[in-house]
């Protein structure tokens, strides 16, 4: 069968990592692949974002499945329990929100920091990157971000190596955010269909 155009999405993956470590700044395209998931569940109502556009996924998929680098084992049950996915999402936006604050600390005046932070603890050094020609704040949110998403891959891989080749999605932050967003616009959808029912019944006549 004939693949369909958002079967190549993972080459853009593969295109932000080329993009990013030749120039920090590139992190900024991240932000693609954290607005289009929302977006698309808020519009939509659906996770089609997860199951059919998501490049990292496909790269996952590519290297476990294609390459065979994927033991196939189905992951542990904790990482599929709601404590453990609401609680990483928390946790990860605690940390997404230290980086926004680190950011607009620069922006008030603060020095910029040269390093991107894996894994939330190992600072990588950065001083090769070329930064001159841009506002410090904005530098600086490129190099927090482009740890967010070196984290984010780093994990996926290991669980790649570990379990089954998409066994990130599982926890993923981002597929948990738009497994939330759809569930409400659900109930949302059904709360307004039981209203107009309510509003369309005949009088009861005294």
């Amino acid at each position: 069968m004939k693949k369909k155009w958002y079967s190549y999405l993972w080459l853009g993956e593969l295109l932000f990592w080329v993009l990013g470590l030749s120039n920090i700044l590139f992190a900024w395209l991240g932000m693609i692949f954290f607005v289009t998931p929302l977006l698309i569940s808020i519009i939509g109502g659906s996770k089609a974002y997860c199951n059919r556009y998501c490049g990292r996924g496909q790269l996952l998929d590519l290297l476990g499945a294609k390459l065979k680098l994927s033991p196939g084992r189905t992951p542990p049950r904790f990482l599929r329990s709601p404590w453990f996915r609401y609680g990483f999402l928390a946790f990860f936006m605690f940390m997404f929100g230290r980086m926004i604050f680190a950011t607009y600390k620069v922006f008030a005046g603060a020095p910029l920091r040269q390093t991107v932070t894996l894994l939330w603890t190992i600072k990588l050094p950065w001083q090769w990157a070329q930064v001159d020609f841009a506002a410090p704040w904005f530098a600086q949110f490129a190099f927090g971000f482009f740890g967010v998403m070196m984290t984010s891959t780093v994990l996926g891989i290991i669980t790649m190596l570990l379990f089954r080749p998409r066994s990130w999605c599982v926890y993923c932050p981002m597929g948990t955010m738009t497994q939330m967003i759809c569930r409400a616009k659900a109930k949302a959808g059904e709360g307004s269909k039981s209203l107009i029912s309510l509003m369309n019944q005949s009088p009861v006549k005294p």
